[in-house]
C-alpha cells in the first residue's frame, strides 16, 4: 500500500485495499450467429490490478439506450453473452469485476453493440386444420416438416385459441411480411376472407418490423418508420379505428404517430409499447385489461397510467403483464386461476406489482388453447398456435 494512503499509521478513510481498485478494459461487442438471436457477446480484458485476491467472476451488463432496461450475465472469463436483447436496439456495455472482498467499478461504457435476430429455416407440426401449419395442405404432422424451402425468416407471431382462428405471420429479413392459415374476419390481411395453406405476402411492403398475433382474430405490427398498424376483427375497439365492431381485412393506420415501439396481443386487446417508455392499450375491457383504471372499452389507443419506465410487454388472455425498467413486473385485467400472482383470483383494471423483486428480465403473457403440444428451444423461441406448433431454427 503506497505511503500517501496512510494518515499517521491508519489507513485513510473510505480506502478499502482488498477490493479489486481498477475496472476492466471493455473490448469488442458484437453479434453472431454462433451466440444466437437477441444476445450480444462482450469481450473484456482484466483489470491490471486485482486488489487482495483472485477474480472470482465477472458481470456485463447490457442497457438499452432507449428504455433504459438492463440485462446482466455472469461469467468467469472474456467474452460473456448477455441474452434476451430486442432485435434492433443499441446496447451501453459495462463489465465489472469480483473477488472475494468485493466488485470493482464498471469500466468505461461502449455504445457499439445493436441487437439483432438472425435468420433461418422454419419448421411445424401439430393440427393442420384450415392450413395452420403453412405446409400447402390441411395435414397433421407428429413430426417437424419445414415450410417451403427458404432461409430468411426473422420474426413470427402465432394465434389461434377456443374455436378462433389458428393462423400465423411472419416477417422475414427483408421486411416483407407474410401470413397463412383460417382468415376470419380478414385477419391475414389480404384483403379477403380467403383461408391460405401456404404463407401469402401482405402487400408489397418491405418495411415491417415488429409483429403481434390477437389469438387468431386480429393482428398488430409496427413499421420502421415507427407506425402502428392493425387488421383483422375490431371487436371492442381493437383495431383503434374509433369503432366498438369493424373489422378490416386489410393494414390500416392506429392514428398518425411514429414513435411506436412494439405491440403485442390477445383476444379483442391490443397493447403498444412507445420510444417514450409508455405503454397504451385498446379493445376490449370487460376485466380491466386495458389497465387504465376502468372496464370501459377503448376504440383509441389510451395511456396506461403515466409512468415512462416501461420497457416490455405481454398480452395474455384477458390479461397482460409488463417490465419496467427498474426490473419489477407488473400486471393487470383478469385474475383467473392466480394469473396475476396476486395470491388471488381477483382482477385489476390498473397495473398491480408482482411481489418486490427487481431482478426480471422478461415477461410473457399466456393465452388459453385447445391442446398444448410440446415446448422446445432451437436457436429461434417457439411459439404456439391453438393445437400447432411453428419454430424457426438457424439457417
Amino acid at each position: 500500500m503506497p505511503i500517501s494512503d496512510r494518515i499517521g499509521g491508519f489507513i485513510k478513510p473510505g480506502y478499502f485495499p482488498l477490493k479489486i481498485p481498477d475496472a476492466p478494459t471493455i473490448g469488442t461487442a458484437s453479434t453472431s450467429e454462433a451466440i444466437g438471436s437477441n444476445a450480444i457477446s462482450i469481450a473484456f480484458t482484466a483489470p491490471s490490478n486485482v486488489g487482495g485476491g483472485a477474480i472470482t467472476s465477472y458481470e456485463a451488463v447490457a442497457t438499452d439506450t432507449v428504455t433504459a432496461a438492463t440485462f446482466t450475465e455472469t461469467g468467469s472469463s472474456t467474452p460473456i453473452v448477455v441474452t434476451g436483447l430486442s432485435a434492433g436496439q443499441t446496447y451501453t456495455v459495462t463489465v465489472s469485476a469480483t473477488n472475494a472482498y468485493g466488485s470493482s467499478v464498471a469500466s468505461a461504457a461502449s455504445n457499439s453493440a445493436t441487437a439483432v435476430v438472425f435468420p433461418g429455416t422454419l419448421w411445424a407440426w401439430g393440427d393442420g386444420n384450415y392450413g395452420a401449419l403453412g405446409l400447402g395442405n390441411t395435414t397433421d404432422y407428429s413430426s417437424p416438416v419445414q415450410v417451403g424451402a427458404l432461409t430468411n425468416w426473422e420474426l413470427m407471431a402465432v394465434g389461434g385459441a377456443y374455436g378462433s382462428s389458428p393462423n400465423s405471420a411472419c416477417v422475414k429479413t427483408d421486411g416483407t411480411l407474410w401470413t397463412w392459415g383460417r382468415n376470419n374476419d380478414g385477419c391475414l390481411g389480404q384483403g379477403n376472407l380467403t383461408q391460405y395453406s401456404s404463407p401469402v405476402q401482405v402487400g408489397a411492403l418491405t418495411t415491417w418490423s415488429k409483429i403481434a398475433n390477437g389469438a387468431g382474430r386480429h393482428m398488430l405490427a409496427v413499421k420502421t418508420d415507427g407506425t402502428y398498424w392493425a387488421w383483422g376483427r375490431g371487436y371492442g375497439g381493437a383495431l383503434g379505428q374509433g369503432g366498438l365492431n369493424e373489422s378490416y381485412s386489410s393494414p390500416v393506420q392506429v392514428g398518425a404517430l411514429t414513435d411506436w415501439l412494439d405491440v403485442s396481443a390477445s383476444y379483442s386487446l391490443s397493447l403498444a409499447l412507445k420510444t417514450d417508455g409508455t405503454i397504451w392499450a385498446m379493445g376490449s375491457n370487460n376485466y380491466g385489461q386495458l389497465g387504465d383504471g376502468t372496464t370501459d372499452n377503448k376504440s383509441s389507443p389510451v395511456q396506461i397510467g403515466a409512468l415512462t419506465t416501461w420497457s416490455a410487454i405481454s398480452a395474455g388472455g384477458w390479461w397482460a403483464v409488463a417490465l419496467k425498467t427498474d426490473g419489477t413486473i407488473w400486471g393487470w385485467g383478469a385474475g383467473n386461476d392466480g394469473c396475476l400472482a396476486q395470491g388471488n383470483t381477483t382482477s385489476y383494471s390498473s397495473p398491480v406489482q408482482v411481489g418486490a423483486l427487481t431482478t426480471w428480465s422478461a415477461v410473457a403473457g399466456g393465452i388459453p388453447v385447445m391442446e398444448l403440444t410440446v415446448i422446445v428451444w432451437l436457436l429461434k423461441p417457439i411459439t404456439l398456435c391453438g393445437r400447432g406448433v411453428l419454430t424457426m431454427r438457424g439457417s
